[in-house]
């Protein structure tokens, strides 16, 4: 299997969690920290054309950066491209651990989505 791409936040429970669930699994990544080097703009860009999901769901809506953005009331009047350049921009703002390879995109950590998508 590919070796995976792992944006994550050090000191983020659910990274953690997620990649000791990766690790037991044997399944090869590169963690990445999401705030030095946060995805590029195409790489966002893949995530919602592969997950088809809306893109609020990007967000780390719990997050310091996303409450002192305002992007709860900015989001909706966004287009995506603004959206995305804050995402790429800060790493804060982007839901980890975001998990990329062939084939293969993860938002968060759900043990179910994992062992369905990795297992």
């Amino acid at each position: 299997m590919q070796k995976l791409r792992v944006y994550q936040y050090p000191q983020c429970s659910t990274c953690k969690k997620a990649l000791k669930w990766l690790a037991a699994h044997g399944v090869a990544f590169e963690s990445i920290d999401i705030v030095q080097h946060p995805p590029t703009r195409a790489e966002l860009r893949a995530v919602l054309k592969s997950l088809g999901l809306p893109l609020g769901k990007l967000f780390n809506t719990s997050g310091v950066s996303y409450r002192e953005g305002r992007f709860a009331e900015r989001l909706s009047t966004m287009s995506e491209s603004e959206a995305l350049d804050s995402l790429a921009n800060d790493g804060k703002l982007i839901k980890r651990p975001l998990v990329l390879g062939t084939g293969v995109t993860l938002v968060g950590f759900n043990e179910q989505s994992y062992e369905a998508a990795l297992g």
